[in-house]
């Protein structure tokens, strides 16, 4: 009979972890959370974490993964078939603050930082969703009849990344409007395709 209560306060335990990382990396940082402080954070116990993620790389990979995810993510923005492209490529450079007021940045560029190593699974990760993102931008301009897709796309990614990380050195959520103006106007002087 005590055994029944056990099982049901460890139901949603892996969530939990996920959704304390995600948290405490953004906050702290990977390196300078420990795995006892997202146990401490979810909560569960030491032997909950880690019979769902054997290794600190395990739940970064999982945290980054749930970011993908979650509905909220660039990648899934950029792929959306609602919004014309011009307004999914406007989307890169929307920073804004967590319900704390901080500016967080993007979470894979924080991860590849703290994995510096290109062989590093978690550092390869990111790199995947970097050119990913290239890919789908790229895309998107196509469409638009831009006439050099690609060297506009590095552009702009390049751009989205600089206003990410400039915002959340600066913590201040402005520089995606200023990295949307310089954006539109990459896009608005853009040579067509003809019949574009």
């Amino acid at each position: 009979m005590s055994e029944e209560p056990a099982r049901r306060a460890g139901r949603g335990g892996r969530e939990r972890v996920v959704t304390a990382a995600i948290s405490l990396f953004a906050a702290r940082g990977i390196t300078a959370t420990t795995m006892e402080d997202i146990a401490a954070h979810a909560p569960v116990s030491k032997r909950t974490l880690y019979a769902h993620f054997p290794t600190k790389q395990d739940l970064v990979l999982a945290q980054l993964d749930h970011l993908l995810r979650s509905g909220y993510s660039l990648l899934e923005t950029l792929g959306r078939d609602d919004l014309p492209p011009r307004d999914r490529l406007l989307a890169m450079f929307a920073v804004r603050p967590w319900p704390d007021g901080t500016v967080h940045g993007c979470p894979f560029i924080h991860a590849a930082v703290e994995h510096p190593d290109p062989a590093d699974r978690v550092h390869a990760f990111a790199r995947k969703q970097k050119l990913l993102m290239l890919t789908l931008v790229t895309g998107l301009l196509d469409e638009l009849g831009i006439a050099e897709p690609e060297p506009l796309a590095e552009q702009l990614v390049t751009l989205s990344d600089g206003a990410a990380s400039r915002a959340m050195v600066l913590n201040d959520p402005d520089y995606g409007r200023h990295a949307r103006k310089a954006a539109e106007t990459l896009l608005d002087h853009a040579p067509r395709r003809p019949g574009k």
